[in-house]
Formats: structure tokens, C-alpha cells, sequence
């Protein structure tokens, strides 16, 4: 049985609930779970989106623009983490004593409102094996709900509420958000060094992920080539089911081989039994674990080896994961999330055995703490793109108390370039990229707007 807290007791005694940023990717999918639950909503957002209009079309009213008086009449007032204190609607809700909550909140609550929660966790590939699993288990009718980090082109959203008690649910370890959260099946993909502003230590980053998995109800699914992984695994009291590669896995990918671009296939084994097939249909090796623990999980949530098989056939991958936006000229531009130099490397790697003539790598340093700290990590594996070109650093919640700067990372590495606008990377692109190469932009910051540059002035050519 799950604990119910202050906060789900709160949201459970109310039924008019405002939403500050309903249209961003975070607040959508609660907001459509809410709504299908039978909450009345109103929201308000800034800015126009895809996400705002998804809203609309559910009939929640929202307002452009925050005023005030848009929190009259709510009982309770959701916001995201983005919105600032001085907001106009949570001032006035303060003055109002109505009460407010950050979104991861009511995430936490959320998952305590389903049976089947999958919860989702790692450093890497948590928005990619959220939609695999959500993929399988949509294209098996198993009506799941979702909350991912990324738009899956299956729903065209970042979410879902579906009819039954599954939800998959991308869970993020930064400043230990995902401890708000309640977890039936916990899938833990790998653990490395990030955030450690905020671990400080790697005991202290295992210990996190060591009591998101222990709150549990049902198992843990973990990656048990994964060393720091299994540490986290050490004295949690429930059933650990290991997926790999390696000998003594309970479920292992075996018979591994790429198709030409950079697609693999492998046989999903549990003891000597083989489950399934599986022919991806994204490019990556690093998709083979990722794909072999979606397919886990969903089996345990009622899919079937057939279900696996066809689901992640069709699966293309989630949206700025190694998305191609467009191919102008015979170049291709893509798009890629890859922000930690291990997700660099793999996406790096993969784009050099795709076949490509020559590969450009255009990154954008996302926050000082994480450049400083791997600097050279960074250098490292952008060397593996034949020409690299970087943005400025993209500090976002934080001040340059490092001294850090793009120009140390591009000394380390021979013939990078640097350039202060978006508008200059896409000229470099236009005057230096041919057919044959492929372009691809890096990031978790808004370096997909340099991709985008490049594909207007492709076209004014």
C-alpha cells in the first residue's frame, strides 16, 4: 500500500485546480491526467505551443498572459519550476491563502494514483526507454498513461492518460525530484558522474538512486552491466531483476548485429528461452540495453514477446533524440539531446558507423558547473566528430562562479570552431558542410534553433 503525504491528501480534498506553465512539456501530461480524473482546470501560459493548443482541445480554459485574477476561484495552485516567486497569479494566490505546489508534487501524487507505476531512472536514456515501453504497451492496446521528458511521435505529445492502472513515468534524479515519486516497478538504466554540484560525492549519487529503487512496491529492473547500478542495488529488499549482455543477467541481449546505418537486431533471451526478436528501429548500440530493459518492463506490465517485437519495430525514436529535421542539399541536419559526455560519445559514435561522409558535431555547453567539471571529458569525445563547432555556454539556472568559457574546451581540440550566435554557426554550416555529411546539433539547452537557422538559409539559397 502507498503512503499517502500531506501534499496527496491536499490535492485529493480539492477539485478546482489552476495550472502556472500548463503548456509546457512538464505540466501538459499532469494536466491531462487531472482533467480525465475529473478535476476542473484552468491554466495560463506565456507562449503560444503545440502543448497549449493539446490543452485546449481537451476544453481546459487557459489564458494567455499571467494576471492575477486568474487564480480566482481555484482551490489549489499548481506551477512549474520555471515560474519565479514574484509571478503575478502565486502573489496574488498568497494573498488569497490559497494554497500552491511545484509540479514535481503533484508528479509524486500522481504516481500514487496508479497501480502500475513504472518508474524510470538513470543517468542516461530515461526518455528514451519511457517512450519505448510507452510504445509497446500503446501498440498492444494495453492503454497505458505516460509523462516523458520528449515528445514520442506515436501521441505526438509528451504524454498520455489512457484507461488503465499502468503509468510509465520518466523519473528524474536531479536534486532528488524522483524521491517525490512512488514506484511499483522501478527500471534503473545506468548511474554515472552528473549533478555532482549537488551529490558532491559518488556514494551520495548511488545512495539517491539507491532510495528511489527502495521505494518500490513490486521489483527493480536494473542494468546489470552497469557497475554503479548494481551497487545501488546492495540491501534493497526486493525482487532485482538484472538486464544485459554479460553472462548471469536473468534477461540478456544476445546475437547483436547492425544492419547497414547503424540499426541493430538481437535475440531477447530469459535463461536459455529465447523471448523475441528485436529489429530497432532507431540507430545506436547503446539502444540494445535500452531496448532489452523497455522490453522487460513491459512484459512485466502485460505485454507479450510479439508485443515487444512489433512495438519497437515502429519505434523511430523520442523527438531531439537523434532526430533528422531535414536533408537540404544531401547533408543531413539532425537533432540531438546528448548534454553529458557519455551521451556524446554514444551519439557521436553512432553517427560516425551511419556512413556519412564526414560528421559535424555543434554543441551547446549546458550549464558552467557541468563544463567546468568535464572539461576534458567533453574535449574527449567531441574529438570523435570530424569537425566540431561550438555555441556558448548556455548557463541556464546558474552564475559563472567557475570562470569557464567555450574557448577552453575548442583549445583542446584541434580545428574546432566557436562562435557567439546561433546565426553564425548556421553560416559556418552552409559555407563548410557538403553532400554527404551529416550535421548534428547538441544539447539539452535551445541549440535546435541553430538547426533550424541552417534549414531556413538552406532554403532562402
Amino acid at each position: 500500500m502507498k503512503q499517502l503525504n500531506e501534499y496527496d491528501k491536499l490535492i485529493d480534498s480539492v477539485k478546482k485546480i489552476h495550472m502556472i506553465g500548463i503548456g509546457g512539456a512538464g505540466m501538459c501530461p499532469l494536466a491531462e491526467i487531472l482533467h480525465k480524473k475529473g478535476y476542473e482546470l484552468t491554466g495560463s501560459d506565456n507562449n503560444r505551443t503545440d502543448t497549449l493548443s493539446r490543452v485546449e482541445a481537451m476544453g481546459i480554459p487557459v489564458t494567455l498572459g499571467h494576471f492575477p485574477e486568474n487564480v480566482h476561484g481555484a482551490e489549489l495552485v499548481i506551477h512549474s519550476a520555471a515560474i519565479m516567486k514574484d509571478n503575478p497569479e502565486l502573489v496574488e494566490a498568497e494573498r488569497l491563502s490559497i494554497p500552491t505546489l511545484e509540479r514535481s508534487f503533484l508528479l509524486g501524487a500522481i504516481t500514487r494514483k496508479f497501480d502500475n507505476v513504472i518508474g524510470v531512472c538513470g543517468t542516461h536514456g530515461k526518455t528514451t526507454v519511457t517512450s519505448m515501453i510507452t510504445q509497446i504497451l500503446q501498440d498492444a492496446n494495453l492503454s497505458p498513461s505516460a509523462i516523458i521528458g520528449g515528445k514520442l511521435p506515436l501521441i505526438n505529445a509528451n504524454g498520455i492518460c489512457g484507461n488503465s492502472d499502468t503509468l510509465v513515468c520518466e523519473s528524474c534524479e536531479y536534486v532528488d525530484t524522483f524521491l517525490k515519486e512512488s514506484p511499483d516497478i522501478s527500471v534503473l538504466l545506468n548511474i554515472d558522474r552528473d549533478h555532482m554540484e549537488y551529490f558532491k560525492t559518488d556514494e551520495r549519487l548511488i545512495e539517491s538512486f539507491r532510495r528511489f529503487i527502495s521505494s518500490s512496491t513490486k521489483c527493480v529492473v536494473v542494468n546489470g552491466d552497469d557497475e554503479r547500478s548494481m551497487l545501488a542495488t546492495e540491501g534493497v529488499d526486493l525482487e532485482i531483476i538484472t538486464v544485459g549482455e554479460n553472462e548471469g543477467n536473468d534477461f540478456r541481449a544476445v546475437n547483436v548485429a547492425m544492419s547497414k546505418g547503424g540499426f541493430y537486431e538481437f535475440d531477447l533471451l530469459k535463461g536459455d528461452t529465447i523471448i523475441t526478436h528485436i529489429s530497432l528501429g532507431c540507430p545506436g548500440r547503446h539502444n540494445v540495453i535500452n531496448s532489452a530493459m523497455a522490453a522487460v518492463a513491459a512484459i512485466l506490465s502485460g505485454a507479450t514477446g510479439e508485443d515487444v517485437k512489433y512495438g519497437l519495430s515502429r519505434f523511430g525514436g523520442a523527438c531531439r533524440r537523434f532526430e533528422i529535421l531535414g536533408k537540404p542539399n544531401g547533408i543531413v541536419i539532425a537533432d540531438d539531446y546528448a548534454h553529458h559526455p557519455k551521451e556524446l560519445e554514444v551519439t557521436l559514435n553512432t553517427a560516425k558507423a551511419m556512413g556519412f561522409n564526414r560528421v559535424f558535431a555543434v554543441f551547446q555547453p549546458f550549464t558552467f558547473s557541468r563544463t567546468s567539471m568535464l572539461l576534458d571529458e567533453f574535449a574527449r569525445v567531441l574529438g570523435i566528430a570530424d569537425q566540431v563547432v561550438l555555441s556558448q555556454i548556455m548557463g541556464s539556472r546558474e552564475k559563472n562562479t567557475y570562470g569557464v568559457h567555450t574557448s577552453q574546451i575548442a583549445e583542446k581540440i584541434d580545428g574546432s570552431v566557436y562562435f557567439d550566435t546561433f546565426d553564425e554557426i548556421a553560416d559556418y554550416i552552409v559555407d563548410n558542410a557538403k553532400e554527404g555529411d551529416l550535421v548534428i546539433t547538441l544539447g539539452c539547452g535551445d541549440i535546435y534553433k541553430a538547426a533550424k537557422i541552417m534549414l531556413n538559409k538552406y532554403a532562402e539559397k
